[in-house]
């Protein structure tokens, strides 16, 4: 029986974190530590005529001023464990080589005693550029005669499609209903509270690599340094402690890091560098810049009988990683928890002239955002509530298992269930009487949900295993140690509470040690919403042999039979007689120093290392997200009145950490939603570089986010869902449907993001124009 997971137990980070202890990489300081700036174009597109670093040089305090020329040669490998070696990728040059190809490309680093004198040199630094016509909107770029990378001609990354669209064009051509929308997805970013940072330390004698960084990914960091310089895997080790915030930015190396591994073993120090937030907005990757046009056919009574998807996705200059890979999903989960008895879809990946595309929470969120919005509209045109459009097409439990119109097999999932448990919390019909009494006193309330599946814990090569070993100490202290890291999701706790129950110990006896690949086995790190199934996995495969040697031993001692022994607490005893007792130190100390006094077959000591590899091809969790508005008409403002998620992730290991999870998440799907728009001008100008023009959610902004479970255990350990990414997938389709819906008395239909107040305005006064 659990005794710990399943509790809301205080996370075990929160002391260091919450009392300013914690290490993050700007905490590191190691002997002789040089600084690193980068020089960055501030051109979207130029060629690379020449770079004068002579003044740079001249400053004392500067040891070097590295270009293309210095450090691209020195590249071996660079592919990402994550596609593979053999996926065909897009450029990738530590610097910019020939030319620039948005603004933020990093052109040049300096390197100095400190950042600012860093920095000053970089302002010294000389570039000639030959200015070129940039492909600053990906949405043209396909016909664009200019092209951003020279060995991809017409901008194309690639492409992916199910069945052709032809194929269904009979059965829009006679169904009684057909609704088409397009909606365009702004760009916007994970924006963590930490942004990028790496020190890196070469060890010239013993030929060894030392990298503290901040990562969710720390074994791949070290496989990729490994690659990119050519080293044995025991030459690189790298360390993870804390970590602020991550959301899928942070999974992969990008090419700053990459500059940084180069140059250190060219140093007589170590090499640091933290982005500021400037260069953050500017160059550290975006996300969510997509849009497509979808398709629905309905029958006389709402039913669907098709959909259809053509997506198009911004890729920007340098994708982290490749789009195409990632991309799959948007197209694979466009039906949703829905029953669509046909459909396909396109998806194309586009270079522009703009940061690359990087991953973020749900990569693949725009099926949700097409699907959802699509539903709304097609209810209000042919006259039918929402709510009940989805009531009629909505998976069940008694529909499973099934596989969507792409070939996505669903189980263990309760789309309907999540559905109607939120719409009860928010009391629906009488929201709606409450929405028809606003509008006879001139307010405009609104109403939106999303329903969503999200794939959690898959058997892809890189993500279906995880690792564990946990080693008993003599004092009968346990220590386990994962690939894991403090990124904000709580999986030092996770660990602890897998843990206790999976041993039977007190969580207090328990300490673990994750983000250094030198102590932990080899694992993918956080991503993908694996962590909670796949550490289960780790810690049940590796504890399991452990804890029989402990009933063992303490059987022999005790003599009795093992089945006669129960362990509990940290104490093992003979059923019906307390008395007769071992505390795992006795037991520990018999393991390490009493060997001969061991049971026959048992080995020395207390220590286990295990590997669990998922035999799922997807574990599915779901929810449903409801949010109500008000929307002044006046001045476009967006005021969110209620915020309710039913969430389906199985039997959670910490309430208290799944619930922030969610919390979370939704924050970041409503701020993409009304406020975070990474915009550029028509020549790729960024316009959004300081949070003065890059707006985020305050608690302000936010109202508090009601959540209710429906639990439905996995066939993975423990029954557990991931639960990472879900909040950011269902918050922004649920708060665009939601001033939707206020606003469709005026006729009016949303297609572009975010709504801001003027975009909100400009929507009202264009529908009134049109009614007049």
């Amino acid at each position: 029986m659990a005794r710990f997971t399943g509790t809301s137990m205080p996370r075990v980070e929160d002391p260091r974190l919450l009392t300013g202890t914690g290490t993050f990489v700007d905490d590191v300081v190691r002997p002789g530590l040089l600084h690193a700036c980068f020089v960055r174009s501030p051109l979207a597109r130029a060629r690379i005529v020449g770079i004068d670093v002579t003044e740079a040089l001249q400053l004392e305090g500067v040891h070097a001023v590295f270009t293309a020329q210095d450090l691209n040669s020195g590249v071996r490998e660079q592919w990402y464990t994550l596609n593979g070696r053999d996926d065909p990728d897009t450029p990738r040059p530590p610097l910019a080589e020939g030319e620039a190809r948005f603004v933020g490309d990093p052109v040049a680093m300096v390197v100095a005693d400190d950042r600012y004198l860093a920095e000053d040199a970089a302002e010294l630094v000389v570039v000639e550029y030959e200015e070129l016509p940039p492909v600053a909107d990906y949405a043209t770029a396909l016909e664009s005669p200019e092209s951003v990378h020279a060995c991809h001609p017409g901008n194309l990354v690639g492409e992916l499609a199910g069945r052709p669209m032809a194929d269904l064009e009979p059965v829009f051509a006679r169904a009684p209903h057909v609704v088409s929308v397009t909606v365009h997805q702004q760009a916007h970013g994970p924006v963590p509270m930490e942004t990028r940072g790496i020190v890196a330390e070469w060890a010239a004698p013993a030929g060894e690599m030392t990298i503290w960084a901040a990562t969710q990914s720390p074994h791949e960091v070290r496989s990729f340094c490994v690659r990119l310089l050519g080293l044995d895997e025991h030459r690189v080790r790298v360390v993870v402690r804390d970590t602020g915030g991550g959301f899928g930015q942070k999974v992969l190396p990008q090419r700053e890091d990459m500059c940084v591994m180069l140059a250190a073993v060219r140093l007589p120090g170590a090499l640091k560098w933290i982005e500021d937030r400037r260069e953050h907005l500017l160059a550290a990757g975006q996300a969510r810049h997509e849009h497509g046009e979808a398709r629905l056919a309905l029958d006389a009574d709402g039913r669907f009988l098709a959909a259809i998807l053509d997506h198009v996705q911004d890729a920007g200059a340098y994708p982290t990683p490749s789009p195409v890979q990632s991309g799959i999903a948007v197209g694979m989960l466009f039906p949703g928890p829905y029953r669509i008895p046909e459909g396909t879809f396109r998806s194309r990946f586009v270079f522009s002239n703009t940061s690359g595309r990087v991953a973020y929470r749900g990569p693949w969120q725009f099926e949700s955002m097409a699907r959802e919005v699509l539903l709304d509209t097609a209810a209000r045109r042919i006259g039918m509530d929402p709510v009940e459009l989805r009531r009629r097409t909505m998976l069940r439990r008694e529909d499973l298992p099934t596989s969507n119109f792409s070939g996505m097999p669903y189980a263990d999932i309760t789309p309907y269930e999540t559905f109607e448990q939120a719409l009860e919390m928010l009391d629906y019909p009488a929201f709606r009487r409450e929405q028809e009494e606003a509008r006879a006193q001139g307010r405009h309330l609104g109403v939106g949900t999303c329903t969503y599946v999200e794939p959690t814990a898959g058997a892809t090569p890189f993500h279906g295993t995880e690792g564990a070993t946990i080693r008993i100490e003599p004092s009968g202290k346990v220590n386990v140690y994962m690939a894991g890291g403090s990124c904000g999701n709580s999986l030092e706790t996770t660990v602890v509470q897998l843990t206790a129950d999976a041993l039977g110990v007190p969580v207090e006896d328990i300490g673990t040690g994750q983000g250094d690949t030198a102590l932990t086995p080899y694992g993918a790190g956080t991503g993908g919403s694996r962590s909670g199934p796949m550490t289960a996995g780790a810690i049940a495969e590796t504890a399991a042999p452990l804890r029989e040697r402990i009933l063992a031993i303490a059987a022999h001692r005790l003599e009795v039979a093992v089945d006669d022994v129960e362990f509990v607490d940290g104490r093992a005893s003979v059923k019906g007689d307390a008395d007769a007792s071992l505390s795992l130190a006795e037991i520990a100390d018999i393991a390490y120093f009493q060997v001969h006094a061991l049971p026959p077959g048992v080995p020395a000591g207390l220590e286990s290392s295990g590997r669990y590899r998922t035999p799922h091809l997807m574990i599915w969790a779901n929810a449903t997200h409801v949010c109500t508005c008000e929307v002044d008409l006046v001045t476009g403002a967006v005021k969110l009145l209620r915020y309710i998620v039913s969430e389906d992730c199985g039997p959670m290991i910490n309430p208290g950490v799944v619930a922030g999870q969610i919390r979370g998440g939704t924050v970041q799907g409503i701020g993409g939603a009304l406020y975070e728009h990474l915009a550029h001008d028509e020549f790729g100008n960024p316009l959004a570089t300081t949070f003065m023009d890059y707006l985020l959610p305050t608690a302000s902004e936010v109202p508090t986010i009601e959540i209710g479970h429906v639990e439905t255990p996995s066939p993975g350990p423990g029954g557990h869902k991931g639960v990472g990414e879900g909040g950011a997938i269902g918050s922004a389709p649920a708060v665009v449907n939601a001033v939707a819906d206020a606003l469709a008395p005026l006729g009016v239909e949303i297609s572009r993001l975010p709504l801001t107040p003027a975009s909100i305005v400009e929507l009202v006064e264009r529908a009134r124009a049109v009614a007049s």
